[in-house]
């Protein structure tokens, strides 16, 4: 869950991590995360809105789904993910076969 006061963003970079929720757009009635991969400035659009190019995020911090996103900047906050500490699977192996 984001903070309660999230940090405004400027122009995104590579990296950066965003909580997209309905002051970005109306198409996040469930907010998710975004791992910024760029902007997208070719992409002509409305004052105040931009394309972004980036990974959807789960709650653990993995990408899950590689997006383009066109969202309202003002709606865009920075934000840490926060991430769930998981513990790799213990694998159980076997002996292997010779012969």
């Amino acid at each position: 869950m984001p903070d309660d006061k999230p940090e405004k963003i400027g122009k995104m970079k590579a990296g950066d991590v965003v909580y997209l929720a309905t002051a970005a757009s109306v198409q996040f009635l469930r907010p998710i995360f975004v791992r910024v991969i760029r902007e997208l400035p070719e992409r002509h659009t409305y004052d105040g809105w931009v394309w972004i190019e980036g990974y959807q995020l789960n709650a653990a911090g993995d990408a899950v789904a590689h997006r383009e996103l066109y969202v309202m900047r003002a709606g865009v906050r920075l934000q840490a993910l926060p991430v769930i500490p998981t513990r790799p699977a213990k694998r159980r192996r076997s002996p292997a076969r010779v012969g």
